[in-house]
């Protein structure tokens, strides 16, 4: 299940730098995050990130997006196999 950002967002900024797949960007008013890039830090951590840091937790699961473990990780390796192939 990929994660998501709430209106209780304070835009405090510590979560994107966070996000290894660079799922989490600014949106209109607050932050948000690309469900096709969350993979809840699966294959990077053993607990999301941005949930880690996160100081008003805003960042619950996204019910619209769920995943097994078993999904999360092939996206991982879907999502690294295309970085390093746009770095060669």
């Amino acid at each position: 299940m990929a994660l998501m950002i709430t209106d209780e967002c304070i835009n405090c900024d510590v979560c994107e730098p966070e996000c290894p797949n660079d799922a989490i960007y600014m949106g209109l008013e607050i932050y948000e995050i690309d469900p096709n890039k969350c993979t809840e830090c699966v294959g990077h951590y053993d607990a999301p990130q941005c949930r880690q840091v996160c100081p008003v937790d805003c960042i619950p699961f996204n019910p619209e997006h769920k995943e097994t473990q078993e999904q999360l990780m092939m996206k991982f390796k879907l999502l690294t196999a295309n970085k390093k192939a746009s770095q060669s």
